[in-house]
């Protein structure tokens, strides 16, 4: 065990953090040093949380420094509980009340054009997510989280699970790589996360492996997986991987790394993933799932990412990732259905409709024919344009008098 322990986040960029230091000794007290702009408001309280944190592990001499940067309780208390694990390994949860913010059940079939990535280390980034209103919060435990910092990490995401209210967004959470994935399962589940995602997935074995373990931890509400499919391995199983579990709700794609494992760049034209990406879509169409797209990575690029939205919808995809709240607005408005695209549907389900009326076997609008496929896509995108009020309830009406 270290002499000295230290946990959090402490500078002139840092916000909503904190830096713990701490060592402990035999004899003596609880010296507690407080540095903190907010002391003369918070001081106090803070002071308070540090000792009954302190006295749940049974602590009684020991030096600790609290660099603050304006902290919630959630954050302290989490740098606090990883500090103290460093030093004596005592794995217990130190945990407080919790908010009651969680938000309300989501199904398989729930919107998800957009999920926001959110280091799981950086609290500032976290506190207010949810008013950005992205389909999908995802707090990420794995590429954006160094190795060091990875177990202080878990904490925190655990905290804001209890603390932070994301609204309507789905509350997801990207674990590690397996298996050191499935040991922050054991932490993540009990906080009732919608969605994991499952980085780096090669195998339907792996995606098992983590619903036999959220299934072990006993929880009776529906965490559902999301498979990010990132290699060529992963690619060739794509069927397989989708198909592993019914708690798969959708399968993505990560270009970033599967274009390093095929060897080539990733390209704004993206033709070097069109067979991958294509594979993902076919896979999940033939599993019954939603396909998601890779993230757009130039956060400065608002014509590359609106062509990259577009396209990805083109392709089948009914998300993608986002990795800055200025990319919601605009993926979301891509892959929401045109004017064009929702008066087509309504034409084509009319004349569906007034067809089979008439007995009639075959359907046609205008030149072209109409058969079952094309009608389940008009069908796909009346509902998508019902669940957000694009369409009168009585557009039929409208339509018939065509």
């Amino acid at each position: 065990m270290p002499k000295i322990s230290i946990a959090g986040n402490h500078g002139e960029d840092i916000r909503s953090d904190c830096l713990v230091k701490m060592s402990l000794s035999e004899k003596g007290s609880i010296r507690l040093k407080l540095v903190s702009k907010v002391e003369t408001m918070y001081g106090d309280q803070i002071r308070s949380l540090v000792k009954d944190i302190l006295s749940f592990y049974g602590i009684k001499h020991a030096d600790i420094l609290v660099q603050d940067s304006g902290a919630l309780d959630f954050v302290l208390a989490a740098r606090m509980e990883a500090a103290i694990r460093q030093l004596t390994g005592d794995t217990r949860e130190y945990l407080l009340p919790s908010s009651g913010a969680k938000s309300v059940y989501t199904g398989r079939d729930h919107i998800r054009f957009t999920r926001l990535y959110i280091p799981g280390n950086t609290p500032k980034l976290m506190i207010n997510a949810g008013i950005h209103k992205a389909d999908g919060i995802i707090l990420d435990l794995e590429d954006s989280v160094p190795p060091a910092r990875k177990a202080e990490a878990r904490l925190l995401v655990r905290n804001a699970l209890r603390a932070v209210s994301f609204y309507q967004s789905e509350r997801m959470v990207r674990i590690n790589q397996l298996p050191q994935g499935l040991d922050d399962l054991d932490l993540i589940v009990p906080q009732d996360p919608h969605v994991i995602l499952i980085p780096k997935t090669e195998t339907p074995v792996q995606v098992k492996h983590v619903a036999e373990r959220i299934a072990n931890l006993g929880k009776k509400r529906k965490i559902w997986l999301i498979p990010i499919i990132e290699s060529a391995l992963g690619i060739e199983n794509a069927f397989f991987i989708a198909s592993a579990s019914p708690d798969i709700a959708a399968v993505a794609i990560g270009l970033e790394d599967y274009t390093a494992d095929i060897g080539v760049n990733r390209t704004i034209s993206g033709d070097e993933s069109l067979f991958a990406r294509m594979r993902i879509v076919n896979a999940c169409k033939a599993a019954g799932v939603q396909p998601l797209d890779s993230v757009f990575p130039d956060v400065a690029d608002e014509k590359g990412l609106i062509d990259s939205a577009v396209r990805s919808k083109s392709l089948g995809f009914e998300g993608l990732g986002c990795i800055h709240p200025r990319q919601i607005h605009i993926v979301h408005d891509c892959f929401m259905p045109g004017s064009e695209e929702i008066a087509r549907a309504c034409r084509i389900i009319v004349a569906f409709e007034t067809a089979e009326s008439k007995g009639l076997g075959v359907v046609s609008l205008g030149s072209k024919m109409i058969d079952r496929p094309v009608v389940n896509r008009a069908l796909a995108t009346i509902e998508l344009a019902e669940r957000f009020e694009l369409l009168k309830k009585n557009w039929r009406l409208e339509y018939e008098k065509e």
